[in-house]
């Protein structure tokens, strides 16, 4: 591990880009949250508040990421929206799974920490689903989307 630190490049990658993934992945999470969160307490549907809430934060994410940590040229943004949209689609199929999964179907996994609470079986799920979603999509951004820094 000490030998790869000692690259510069690697160095930086992980203590600047990564950290700030880390910080705009919390800030897109919040934005999942709490939209989430009050559709599902109104809905009760743990389906389509996640579809909701994962459109919303897809959108905040791309800008975030555009911009702010992979630092990107403004040439080709539409063609990288589409593709980080469609990536983000896919991993919008893991979250689905896992709500279908927890929330609906067997429950029983997660409630029988919290006394079968609805609510807290959709909130554990979905900290579940957030920090799986934000690994996978952290690489598939780095190595797949975005692609074209600006020059410094």
């Amino acid at each position: 591990m000490k030998r790869l630190l000692r690259n510069e490049t690697l160095k930086k990658i992980i203590t600047h880009e990564t950290s700030k993934y880390i910080f705009f992945g919390i800030l897109t999470t919040f934005v999942y949250f709490l939209t989430r969160t009050p559709l599902f307490f109104i809905t009760k549907e743990a389906t389509l508040s996640a579809v909701i809430a994962n459109v919303t934060s897809i959108t905040f994410a791309f800008f975030t990421n555009d911009y702010f940590v992979f630092n990107q040229k403004r040439q080709g943004w539409l063609k990288r929206f589409v593709q980080f949209f469609i990536a983000r689609l896919s991993t919008l199929a893991l979250d689905l799974l896992l709500a279908f999964l927890l929330v609906d179907k067997f429950p029983g996994i997660i409630g029988r920490f919290v006394r079968n609470n609805h609510d807290m079986i959709n909130f554990i799920e979905t900290i579940i689903s957030q920090f799986l979603i934000m690994a996978t999509n952290y690489i598939i951004s780095k190595f797949f989307i975005f692609k074209n820094k600006k020059e410094s």
